[in-house]
């Protein structure tokens, strides 16, 4: 039946203004006419489709990615799409390309730390596309410590050049998107070496590859790292591998907004503060946030809408089996994920509020917010990530067996989400960089240096250290007041408690490696505590539209109580609550799934999402779930033929039993 909603009943028992929510999802009524109109822009066009990603073979697969590259190109010009447009578009088009590395790391690079003249040597060109760049960082043998690249560039005073070398095979570049086939220029980081002396390492723009006919340039070798776990998934793009055999550049190709190299070779800091390049970072982070909630809602709606057309067991004398959606267990699994994505997205919103404030300071020499800013992005990063990785697979797991199909959309969304725990800082080593910031403001608590900003909470240390919960019933648990006070308590409580043990070696940095597990944790405790309290402080703003706001309080009151509930070991083992108080936030949570459950299927409609852009049968808009899979399946290549191919060869004899001993 085409045109039925099947989810019609569902989207009756909404108790909120579906519409309004769309606009807080977007962020602004200017962004969701943006996103509204662009989505189905690139949902009508028939060379964007993306439903046979998972057939095609990787030389099939990345020559149709460039193809759609191209052709967005083409449309951003010829639609005249502004900045904005142009990036929504991309992001529509979901698929990984080289553009990603362009748009979103070569081009800020340049921006962030090139000086006014190479910016306006470069930048047009990248600009129109007439160069194309990638961020080649990474090595073989080197990722989160930066510090310990291999690759060198030797300033050549004779004839004012770089010398770029990859002395060991571990100095080959690799991971970098964009470099195996596609980027003609790179900006390559590695050692910079002057007279002998290494100030470690900088930026430099090199280029790859002829603009003539795209072979690569003397001294280099490059390709494509292989095949990337998944279907389809992450092998759209053409991971690199770069080897430079001393590769010469002229002088001024060495980014030097922050540091120059003179034409007699001298090294110098320029009066612009090191600082700047964190602004940059703080930028990608905030990006990466952003995504999650991207990524994770994508899940969160396949999961809760195939939740309400899935019936199993519960049959009355012949009647209609109970929806999924109605169980407890799948409740508890899928709601938590579905407050989480808003969660996610007012934190990204605020991050994005903080790039600015860090910005508008950096520019004003003003440096005293950047180590907090930095600690809160690498942390929120991290705890965002490592959430929506694991949360699209429960969401497929929430799918039962039919989430395991491609079709379903969500093992290539898993496979194409996963490398975000690693890139940009893996997680674990962003947490320990977290808890270096926390042990820090806990040494200089008695200075009468006042913690600023997400680490405010520290400045009240001796109220958290000894106030007790006052819950007295379930509902006292939607008390915000009461709420944040909790988290700041165990959050403060983990972090003093690891910074008394640090205190107990004589070497602190033989205690960090001992108690690193334990640092972590208090890490987490933070970002959680972050969190909490942004999608807290959202609720405080005006929100326009009918129930909008109740639905929010609902789903903020879902994800602390989840986390509280989750992680109830940490709140009583800091001694904040009792095991009776516990148990009354579990109570409260159970009496907010019963709230969710009639606004679910409204509230994954909130994010606007069209049926290519979710690319899964399960998730379809309409619940028109098991004709689709059914006709999907006869599209599958194996089913081209009835009869397989190799069924003479192999096949045939065995069933006629006419298996000499010569034919194995």
């Amino acid at each position: 039946m085409e045109g039925v909603d099947y989810l019609a009943e569902e989207r009756k028992k909404a108790e909120f203004d579906v519409e309004s929510m769309k606009v807080v999802w977007a962020g602004s009524q200017h962004a969701l006419e943006v996103s509204d109109r662009i989505s189905k822009l690139v949902a009508n066009d028939p060379a964007f489709r993306k439903d046979d990603r998972t057939m095609l073979s990787r030389k099939e697969l990345f020559k149709n990615t460039l193809r759609k590259a191209v052709y967005a190109w083409k449309r951003i010009v010829e639609l005249r799409l502004s900045e904005e447009e142009a990036s929504r578009l991309r992001f529509y088009v979901d698929e990984p390309a080289f553009t990603d590395l362009h748009w979103g790391m070569f081009v800020p690079a340049i921006k962030g730390q090139g000086t006014d003249e190479q910016q306006q040597k470069w930048l047009p060109l990248a600009y129109k596309m007439q160069i194309i760049g990638c961020y080649a960082q990474t090595e073989l043998g080197h990722g989160s410590n930066v510090q310990g690249l291999e690759t060198t560039a030797t300033f050549d005073p004779r004839t004012d050049e770089f010398v770029i070398h990859s002395p060991t095979l571990t100095s080959s570049k690799w991971w970098p998107g964009g470099l195996g086939k596609v980027s003609t220029h790179a900006v390559v980081y590695a050692r910079l070496i002057t007279d002998g002396k290494d100030h470690g390492v900088h930026g430099f723009i090199v280029q790859l590859r002829s603009l003539e006919d795209h072979t690569p340039l003397p001294g280099i070798t490059v390709g494509d790292i292989g095949m990337k776990f998944g279907n389809g998934a992450y092998n759209t793009m053409d991971n690199g591998l770069l080897r430079f055999d001393h590769v010469r550049i002229p002088r001024n190709q060495m980014l030097m907004r922050v540091s120059q190299v003179t034409r007699e070779g001298k090294y110098k800091q320029s009066n612009v503060p090191r600082q700047l390049v964190y602004g940059t970072m703080v930028y990608v982070r905030q990006t990466i946030v952003v995504d999650a909630s991207s990524a994770l809602s994508k899940a969160v709606c396949i999961a809760t809408r195939y939740s309400a057309v899935r019936r199993q067991f519960g049959s009355q004398n012949g009647g209609p089996e109970t929806q999924v959606i109605d169980y407890k267990t799948q409740q508890s699994r899928l709601f938590p994920l579905l407050a989480s994505a808003y969660a996610f997205r007012f934190v990204g919103e605020w991050l994005k509020w903080l790039y600015t404030d860090v910005t508008q300071r950096l520019q004003a020499n003003d440096f005293s917010t950047l180590p907090e800013a930095h600690a809160c992005t690498a942390g929120l990063k991290s705890l965002t990530t490592s959430a929506t990785a694991d949360g699209i697979e429960e969401c497929r797991k929430l799918c039962g067996g039919h989430g395991y199909l491609c079709s379903s959309g969500l093992p290539e969304l898993f496979a194409v989400y996963v490398p975000a725990c690693t890139y940009e800082g893996d997680n674990i080593v962003l947490l320990l960089q977290v808890a270096r910031f926390l042990m820090k403001t806990v040494s200089q608590l008695g200075t009468g240096k006042q913690p600023v900003g997400t680490i405010a909470y520290m400045g009240r240390i001796e109220h958290l250290m000894q106030c007790r919960c006052n819950v007295k019933q379930a509902e006292d648990w939607l008390n915000c007041d009461q709420v944040m006070e909790a988290f700041e308590a165990r959050a403060a409580r983990m972090s003093v408690s690891c910074a008394r043990n640090l205190s107990k070696y004589a070497n602190p940095e033989e205690g960090f490696a001992e108690l690193s597990a334990d640092l972590v944790e208090a890490a987490v405790a933070h970002c959680q505590l972050i969190v909490v309290s942004k999608f807290i402080d959202k609720l405080q703003q005006d929100i326009p539209g009918e129930g909008v706001k109740r639905q929010l309080e609902v789903l903020c009151g879902i994800y602390y109580l989840y986390l509280l509930h989750k992680h109830q070991g940490d709140f009583l083992a800091t001694s904040y609550l009792n095991p009776k108080q516990a148990a009354l936030a579990n109570d409260q949570l159970r009496a907010l799934y019963s709230q969710v459950r009639p606004n679910a299927i409204a509230l994954v409609d909130a994010f606007n999402y069209t049926d290519h852009f979710l690319g899964s049968i399960l998730g379809r808009y309409d619940g028109n779930v098991y004709p689709k899979l059914y006709e999907a399946a006869w599209k599958d290549p194996l089913n081209e033929t009835v009869v397989p191919d190799g069924y003479n060869e192999y096949m045939r004899p065995l069933l006629k039993q006419q298996l000499h001993s010569a034919r194995l």
